[in-house]
């Protein structure tokens, strides 16, 4: 299963991906917008959107990228670690 994570803190980033590494999830995290989000997300299985430390606009945009595809998109206000446990646990079937 793969996995984007928009958001979170930038010194968190390892450990987002060595957590979704134990659920058997190949992860991509971007913590800063950074330019355009076209072509950066891909098609992921799970898009986690951590709502505390990203912009509307990215949001927007994220959303906008994601739209007719088979993602399943997950708002969390917490970007923390037992945040996205709860995520994996409720998307992943090795929850």
């Amino acid at each position: 299963m793969s996995v984007v994570i928009l958001g979170g803190n930038e010194c968190m980033v390892r450990k987002y991906k060595e957590l979704c590494q134990s659920f058997d999830c190949s992860a991509k995290v971007i913590p800063k917008m950074g330019g355009t989000l076209k072509g950066r997300l891909g098609q992921p299985d799970l898009l986690v959107l951590f709502t505390d430390t990203i912009s509307h606009k990215m949001v927007q945009n994220a959303l906008n990228e994601t739209r007719g595809g088979s993602t399943v998109v997950a708002r969390v206000r917490s970007s923390s670690m037992s945040a996205l446990r709860g995520v994996l646990q409720t998307h992943t079937a090795a929850g």
